[in-house]
């Protein structure tokens, strides 16, 4: 399955089509926590296949993705700021 990027799917971010798991979801999974490529197939109900078909597209487009996941950070780090719950929660 190629990867695609549609405007109304998971904000335009690049995916695997057909279906709603990004590239940077499994990028992640397999680099950023270690995951075994396996287990994320498994976990996300997706291919072996389409693990390295997301992770060569990141490969060969890194700067895209990572400016997706800057992005992604600066949002959560707005809302975060403008957020009223607490920090933390006592119990």
């Amino acid at each position: 399955m190629p990867i695609v990027t549609t405007e109304d799917v998971l904000g335009g971010k690049p995916r695997l089509d057909g279906r709603r798991v990004s590239v940077l979801q499994v990028v992640e999974l397999v680099l950023d926590h270690g995951d075994d490529p396996v287990d994320v197939a498994d976990q996300l109900a997706i291919s072996l296949a389409e693990v390295h078909e997301a992770l060569a597209y990141y490969y060969d487009n890194v700067d895209e993705v990572e400016t997706s996941r800057r992005r992604r950070e600066e949002l959560v780090e707005d809302l975060r700021g403008e957020s009223r719950a607490p920090d933390a929660i006592e119990r």
